[in-house]
C-alpha cells in the first residue's frame, strides 16, 4: 500500500513539476519586449492625424504589418525594417473614446519569431496608453 501511495505522489509531483516548466517556457518575458519594442500612437488635434511611432531597439525586425481597427475603412500597412513613423489622418476623436480604434504591430523579428503588440492612441496631454505583447 505505501508503495502504491509512492507512486501516486511521485506521478503527481512530476506531473506538476511538468506543467510549471511548460507554462514557464511559453511565458512572454513582458519586460524584454518592452525595452525592445517602444511603440507610439499620439492624436494631434491640430493637425488632423495620429502619428504612430515603432522603434525595435535590437534592430532585428525584419517586417511588421501596422492596423488601426475600428476604422470606417481599414487601415492596414506594411513595412520592412526595425522603425518606422506613420502619420493617419483622423478628423475628431471617435465618438466612443480612442479605446474603440486599437493600434495593432504584427512584428517578425529575428530572435522572437512573430509578435503582437497592441496598444491604444492617446492626446499629448494623456498618459501613454498600456501596451500589450503577445507570441504569436
Amino acid at each position: 500500500m505505501a508503495r502504491k501511495l509512492i507512486l501516486i505522489i511521485s506521478i503527481i509531483l512530476v506531473s506538476v513539476l511538468a506543467i510549471l516548466f511548460l507554462i514557464e517556457s511559453y511565458s512572454i518575458d513582458r519586460e524584454l519586449f518592452a525595452n525592445t519594442f517602444i511603440v507610439d500612437a499620439i492624436y494631434l488635434e491640430e493637425e488632423g492625424y495620429v502619428e504612430i511611432s515603432f522603434l525595435d531597439n535590437s534592430g532585428k525586425t525584419k517586417s511588421v504589418v501596422l492596423e488601426i481597427l475600428g476604422m470606417p475603412e481599414s487601415f492596414q500597412k506594411n513595412f520592412i525594417g526595425s522603425e518606422f513613423s506613420e502619420r493617419v489622418p483622423f478628423s475628431e476623436t471617435p465618438k466612443y473614446g480612442w479605446k474603440t480604434n486599437p493600434v495593432t504591430f504584427v512584428v517578425e523579428h529575428e530572435e522572437f519569431g512573430k509578435i503582437g503588440i497592441k496598444t491604444e492612441i492617446h492626446t499629448p496631454s494623456e498618459p501613454h496608453a498600456p501596451i500589450i505583447f503577445s507570441k504569436m
